[in-house]
């Protein structure tokens, strides 16, 4: 069964969503990953996210808005069919669920792991904590697959889509037998993002938990 709490689970997995390449389609898949990482100081798009059971059958779809700076910033913003934010800024992400009116904050560093959210230093080359595999074209789409080394990840791969050097769309399996799918679309690379997107203030009659 999935609930509200799985997103917390697999956040650290759909980060790398926003790792499409910026350089032209002819280049290999993988190098436009790195350049991507290079090159895009900041990423805005609407996304829709399905989460598959192990039937592989829909079992629940979101919509919202996503928001990265580099360094170190993204915001996912859940708008349907409930609200939830999950923020990172200072060292730290946020996970506030507006139904539950709770705050979790975790600390944003090498606890991390091998997830793909450390690829938002931009630091560490995707071999330190990947295989990496072409798994060829979908029509016009050029599919990557993202296996983490470490086997404590939270997830057993990732699979990106790029289509002509931008993102499409990304698939997630974690180790609880779920899939989840992320399609992005209204892309925008190196626009600037307002400040206060990433000033994520807990509402005052939150409860918050800090880990």
């Amino acid at each position: 069964m999935v609930t509200k709490k799985n997103f917390s689970l697999f956040w650290l997995g759909l980060l790398a969503a926003c790792f499409s390449a910026y350089c032209q389609a002819e280049i290999e898949p993988v190098q436009q990953l790195k350049t991507f990482l290079a090159n895009t100081r900041s990423l805005t798009a609407d996304f829709k996210q399905v989460l598959l059971n192990e039937a592989g059958n829909p079992a629940q779809t979101s919509h919202g808005v996503f928001y990265l700076q580099r360094p170190g910033k993204f915001r996912w913003d859940y708008q349907k069919p409930f609200q939830q934010q999950i923020v990172s800024t200072g060292g730290k992400v946020l996970f506030y669920d507006s139904d539950l009116e709770q705050v979790t904050i975790k600390k944003l560093d090498e606890s991390v792991g091998s997830t793909p959210a450390l690829l938002l230093s931009g630091d560490i080359p995707l071999e330190h904590n990947y295989n990496i595999e072409r798994q060829g074209n979908d029509g016009s789409l050029q599919w990557l697959k993202l296996v983490p080394k470490d086997a404590d990840s939270t997830f057993k791969y990732l699979l990106i889509g790029l289509d002509k050097g931008s993102l499409s769309g990304m698939e997630l399996s974690d180790n609880f037998g779920q899939l989840t799918r992320i399609y992005f679309s209204n892309i925008k690379l190196n626009a600037a993002i307002q400040p206060s997107v990433f000033d994520f203030q807990p509402p005052k009659n939150a409860d918050v938990f800090s880990e």
